[in-house]
């Protein structure tokens, strides 16, 4: 079925099984082909100490109990082979036996540790994202090198247009989201650091936006532009198999290992991660807590509600909130190219990163919306939130938080009804939440009486169930209420015109 040869081995064989495992290790370094070792074996007692799995195979464990250990069986070989003597043989089963029961008697000599719960103050604390800026003329010679092909190089008939498009969109002096992407992996391979990219259809992105690989229309030749820099960094994009678990689990240890380097692995919907659960909740978001395990992966999930059915809208932002703690990892959610740019590149500079788990846009990737003038890219850092700009603060009297494509939506549907006193604040990063520079930025209206939290998801699904808690905690002097789809066992419904209802309900519940 695989095309790949089994060497099936005696389990009982030590020897036999060390052959084995030593052909099947040559056979794949010759060939570089797939090999499967077949060991056939038993195991002698169930899941643990309290377990006897005679209960349920009786038959199977009457012939087990008759069968001597592979212990006695290979000693004995080597005994009728002269290889070692009965007495050498029960020399080391009794030096065995002793250094089992020094490991036993210290473990019991150990008192017993007092229970201390780590205060959360102790905690440690978020810092402030760092200096991310890139002067103007590396980010222009990043720019013009991220769209170059080889000499010689056809590229795709459609795809010279765009890159056209996109360098006319940066004489003008702004940035897209794709552009944006870029900039940020060039500018880290530029300054020595490493990045990979990999994930499902990431060469040219789910949503044929990023083209970081180009594909020769003629031959098929591919050329990764960024990667043919000759920045000190290496830039590698792969597309990786339909397997999350495996995909994930994988990139997750490889960040563990490589230091000074961009790891992040890409869903084709941000729903596609369902598929790695384990590995995220074994160990991205627990293996500091229980090993001190530090990774420093970034996962890109696009996420948003544009209508289509319940396994393409969702990332399902509630799991991951429910599962921060201590600061164990980063949630955000960017609304521009810039603050995109920015919060790639400080996934490096940060001075002890964690897990980013990053919230990508689907269809407002080429939305004017989500563009940032090029200055954006030369100074600043990652912001947590983003204030509104409005002239007149004093006759701001509700503020509406929201985060990610709903936000830009909410600003669009108060400019078109001229919604003088109401303020739309994007919350950047909803893990650790944004407590105070929230409460800075609504400390700037002095008239306000009500805060709502917007969001596209079911309410009991997205960030309310997370965000709600910080919210009534802090700000309790406000009238905090909140405007959500209701609550659903979907993440979405599958009919494009019940969508348009929810949403177009949505903006005038938050908005008018």
């Amino acid at each position: 079925m695989i095309q790949a040869p089994i060497f099936h081995v005696n389990g009982d064989d030590p020897e036999a099984c060390a052959r084995a495992a030593r052909l099947a290790f040559d056979y794949r370094e010759a060939f570089q082909r797939d090999v499967v070792l077949d060991v056939v074996c038993y195991r002698r007692f169930g899941h643990n100490e309290g377990d006897d799995p005679s209960y349920t195979q009786p038959q199977m464990y009457k012939i087990i109990d008759q069968m001597r250990s592979v212990r006695k069986i290979y000693t004995e070989t080597l005994v009728r082979r002269g290889d070692i003597s009965i007495d050498e043989a029960e020399a080391a089963l009794n030096e065995f036996n002793s250094r089992l029961q020094s490991v036993l008697d210290e473990v019991r000599t150990v008192p017993v540790p007092e229970l201390k719960s780590v205060p959360v103050a102790l905690t440690r604390p978020e810092t402030s994202a760092p200096e991310t800026g890139v002067d103007r003329a590396t980010l222009l010679e990043i720019a013009r090198a991220s769209v170059r092909a080889p000499e010689g190089f056809t590229v795709h008939p459609k795809l010279e247009r765009q890159f056209a498009q996109r360098l006319t969109l940066l004489e003008s002096g702004e940035v897209d989201w794709a552009f944006g992407e870029a900039l940020a992996v060039g500018s880290l391979i530029t300054e020595g650091s490493n990045v990979r990219l990999t994930g499902q259809d990431t060469r040219r992105g789910t949503f044929s936006h990023r083209h970081a690989a180009l594909i020769d229309y003629e031959n098929g030749a591919q050329s990764v532009p960024l990667a043919n820099m000759g920045a000190p960094g290496f830039f590698t994009v792969r597309d990786s198999f339909l397997s999350e678990f495996a995909a994930l689990g994988f990139e997750y240890g490889y960040s563990v290992e490589a230091a000074n380097t961009l790891v992040a692995w890409e869903a084709q919907f941000g729903d596609f991660v369902n598929g790695a659960e384990i590995i995220i909740d074994n160990f991205l978001v627990a293996a500091e807590d229980k090993w001190g395990q530090r990774a420093s992966l970034a996962m890109l999930l696009p996420h948003g509600y544009e209508g289509q059915g319940p396994e393409h809208s969702s990332g399902r932002i509630e799991r991951f909130l429910s599962l921060s703690a201590r600061n164990n990892i980063r949630v955000a959610q960017p609304t521009t190219s810039a603050q995109y740019f920015h919060l790639l590149r400080s996934q490096v500079r940060r001075e002890h990163p964690t897990p980013l788990i990053v919230f990508t846009p689907k269809s407002m990737l080429r939305a004017v919306a989500t563009r940032s003038p090029l200055v954006d890219f030369e100074r600043g850092s990652f912001q947590t939130v983003l204030n509104d700009r409005l002239e007149d603060v004093g006759s701001v009297t509700r503020v509406v938080l929201a985060s990610g494509k709903v936000a830009h939506e909410a600003i669009a549907r108060r400019d078109a009804i001229a919604a003088s006193t109401i303020a739309i604040v994007r919350v950047e990063q909803l893990y650790p939440w944004p407590a105070e520079e929230i409460e800075r930025t609504l400390a700037l209206y002095p008239n306000l009486v009500e805060v709502i939290w917007l969001q596209e998801e079911p309410e009991n699904m997205g960030a309310w169930p997370f965000v709600h808690l910080q919210m009534h905690d802090r700000l309790r002097h406000l009238r905090v209420v909140h405007v959500a789809r209701a609550e659903s066992a979907s993440p979405a419904t599958g009919s494009s015109l019940v969508h348009a209802a929810e949403q177009a309900d949505l903006l005038v519940r938050a908005v008018g």
